[in-house]
């Protein structure tokens, strides 16, 4: 809940900060909405509301319409049609406007000049201020009027209805009623008659426009299939005569029976060509057998298919039954008997007719073998040329399948062609304009605009929150530093004190802390005093740097009131060193001989006492002196150190005035021969940037910060107001 009350506490300090700001960005607007309201033409809307339905279904496909489809872009479709330049023409003929336009606008006078009417300027920039905030476009009713409602601009440049067709179409509105398919046509204008009939015009119009377009798209779409239905018809006799040329050259007389049979064929031929391979080889096989026993005739009977053969088995019982014959008669008659001699004569008739017989057997084997060899190679022959024949007669036939294929779809397209030919030609005669006028428009007895209240509110609304929003856009803008606790949460480094703004040009402010010592303005620096006094646990330091990091921030008025309030205190000795060898101040403040001082000193042309009395008791000053060509060169030398040793033996502090951090490098060197460096920043001019630059710098060559002084400081916008700051010290503030 704190934290919540301190973000509104800063809230209300941006607007309290910037309230006049807020106050006349709240002004300009409610004068300019007010001056609005007062110059705001009364215009009138008449408005009718049509029933648009969607009609996706065809009368000979009733079947297929399962429920209307859902169109999010049908309105808008709908409402650039309604505004289109067809149906204005038809408005503006309808109307004859060209006639009769004048005729409604009689009775209005010509509208004064825009410069010298200021009512005119205000309004016009008044609905600019309003669109530009998105607020202007409360109703359609709340227009101006249609362009050129008094007839009296614009409408004698063209010739024709061409300029009333686009007043038309530019004025007229289209809003669809939520939750339904009515749609309302509005239309604003000063004449109040010339609002409903040009509504009532533009919903017939629409109608019109509507049934025209849907005729001709009929009409188009017959045309197109029609001369679609021609080319295919063309294709298609085409593809057929290809056909029949194809069938006639290739020979093809029924392609279909011979794929039937030639594949059956082939097997055929293949089984066959098997069995004779097989034959072969087993006659070949015999063949090489009988051919190692041609010249030796005694082991061919060893061969199976000869010993098996029914002849050679004939003879060979014959044999032995001769040999046998011989083997009884050699028993009984000699060898050269005639008995014996007939048998063995027989006998040797018989062994030459077994030769013979082997050899026709062998003989008949290689015939057969050979036999077998021709065949194979004859049904080998007729396989590849069946092979051959069946390839070509695929390809053919993929030749023929893919003309076929071609003209049944050239077929299929036609007649899909002819049968929409049909039946859009029924349809045609059957469209339906799916648009009906629910509530034709009545005369509108009472303007449209005339909502001052409203605009008032408005303008009140827009004027506070803008102002409101200005402000804090001017704060978010502002990059400078604004109060303590912004130094130290963003730098890390403490401050000392603040100083407020001296608002009054009477009192100068080197000399207020003499002149008025119980002023916030100089205990301000008392604060800063203690402070500085606190700032070391063991001995406060003596040598003080007063720097900034910027020009005009307030160092040499800090410098010059903090020496003299650390004078103020009893038995203290103080002495001030104006350090700006480049724009020295200090001989102007106290009115002192500037004609020697730090620079002559450092430079050995003088060797006089540099150290000058003040006014002020317990204060001395060293001045600048003359302006010399080097200065950082005299205040890095070793002399300047010594100067320090020295002067810190006599005096109890030293407050040393130099130039800005980041314009020269003076300070940057003195700041490393001091106890401590103070920075002086000034409330609202001191950028973020500059101060981080700044102590940058100081860092880099580890210079002793003690703190930062925050001066000028506005305490009636700063968060310190509230705490009571200002009331305290409010005695001097009223000074």
């Amino acid at each position: 809940m704190n934290e919540n009350e301190i973000h509104l506490k800063n809230y209300l300090r941006v607007i309290l900060k910037r309230k006049y700001t807020v106050m006349t960005f709240f002004i300009v607007i409610f004068v300019i909405a007010l001056m609005g309201s007062l110059s705001y033409t009364p215009v009138y809307t008449a408005s009718t509301k049509l029933l648009i339905e969607k009609n996706d279904a065809n009368p000979l496909m009733m079947n297929y319409r399962y429920g209307a489809s859902y169109d999010p872009e049908f309105v808008a479709t709908q409402s650039q049609i309604i505004k289109s330049e067809p149906v204005s023409k038809k408005v503006a003929e309808a109307l004859d406007l060209e006639n009769s336009y004048a005729s409604f606008f009689k009775d209005v006078q010509e509208n004064p000049s825009r410069i010298n009417n200021p009512l005119v300027w205000f309004k016009d920039l008044y609905g600019i201020i309003m669109k530009t905030a998105g607020i202007g476009k409360v109703s359609p009713g709340d227009q101006d009027g249609e362009a050129d409602p008094d007839g009296k601009s614009g409408i004698k440049t063209r010739p024709g209805s061409e300029v009333y067709s686009e007043m038309i179409s530019s004025g007229v509105f289209i809003e669809p009623v939520e939750e339904s398919d009515i749609v309302a046509i509005g239309y604003t204008s000063t004449n109040p008659e010339f609002s409903k009939r040009v509504v009532n015009a533009v919903a017939k119009a629409y109608i019109e426009e509507t049934l025209e377009m849907k005729m001709a798209a009929s009409r188009h779409t017959i045309a197109w299939m029609t001369e679609k239905a021609e080319k295919e018809r063309t294709r298609l006799e085409n593809t057929e005569k290809a056909l029949q040329n194809y069938m006639r050259n290739e020979n093809i007389v029924a392609v279909e029976d011979r794929i039937a049979i030639i594949p059956e064929r082939l097997t055929e031929i293949s089984t066959q060509l098997t069995k004779a391979e097989v034959k072969r080889k087993e006659l070949q096989s015999l063949n090489n057998m009988v051919s190692r026993v041609s010249q030796n005739l005694e082991g061919a009977e060893t061969i199976n298919v000869i010993a098996s053969d029914a002849t050679l088995r004939s003879i060979r019982s014959q044999l032995m039954e001769i040999d046998q014959k011989i083997t009884e008669l050699s028993k009984k008659y000699g060898p050269k008997h005639p008995v014996i001699k007939r048998a063995l004569a027989d006998a040797n008739k018989l062994e030459e007719k077994r030769k013979k017989e082997i050899l026709r057997i062998i003989q008949s084997i290689k015939n057969e073998f050979e036999l077998a060899r021709s065949s194979e190679e004859n049904l080998r022959e007729l396989f590849e040329k069946t092979k051959l024949e069946a390839a070509r007669l695929n390809e053919k036939n993929i030749q023929y399948g893919m003309l076929k294929r071609e003209i049944e779809t050239n077929r299929y397209l036609y007649d899909a062609l002819i049968k929409k030919i049909k039946e859009q030609s029924i349809t045609d005669q059957a469209q339906t304009v799916n648009i009906w006028i629910v509530e034709e428009a009545k005369t509108p007895e009472h303007p449209s605009n005339q909502r001052n209240k409203q605009r008032m509110i408005l303008g009140i609304l827009l004027g506070l929150f803008g102002g409101i929003g200005v402000a804090f856009f001017l704060e978010y803008l502002d990059q400078t530093v604004k109060s303590p606790d912004e130094v130290e949460k963003r730098f890390g480094i403490s401050v000392l004190g603040m100083v407020p703004l001296l608002k009054s040009r009477k009192k100068r402010p080197e000399k207020v802390v003499i002149d008025d010592p119980s002023s916030a303005f100089s205990e301000s620096y008392k604060t800063i005093r203690t402070a500085i006094l606190l700032s070391s646990a063991k001995t406060a330091p003596k040598t003080l740097l007063i720097t900034s990091a910027s020009p005009e921030e307030g160092k040499t008025v800090t410098a010059i009131n903090l020496a003299i309030t650390l004078a103020a205190q009893s038995s203290t000795k103080v002495l001030i060193i104006d350090a700006d060898l480049r724009r020295p101040r200090l001989d102007s403040i106290f009115d002192l001989d500037g004609s020697y001082g730090l620079s002559t000193f450092l430079s050995g042309v003088s060797d006089q006492e540099i150290i000058q009395e003040t006014p002020i008791p317990n204060m001395s000053v060293i001045l600048a002196g003359p302006i010399p060509p080097n200065p950082s060169e005299l205040l890095g030398s070793n002399l300047m150190n010594e100067l320090f040793d020295d002067l810190e033996k006599k005096f109890d502090f030293i407050v040393i005035d130099s130039p800005p951090l980041l314009s020269v490098s003076d300070g940057i060197i003195l700041s490393t021969d001091v106890d401590g460096t103070i920075m002086v920043i000034k409330a609202g001019k001191t950028t973020y940037e500059i101060v981080k630059r700044g102590l940058k710098t100081l860092n880099d060559i580890e210079s002793r910060v003690i703190g930062s002084v925050l001066n000028a400081v506005d305490i009636k916008k700063s968060d310190y107001y509230n705490y009571g700051y200002h009331q305290y010290y409010h005695s001097y503030s009223s000074d």
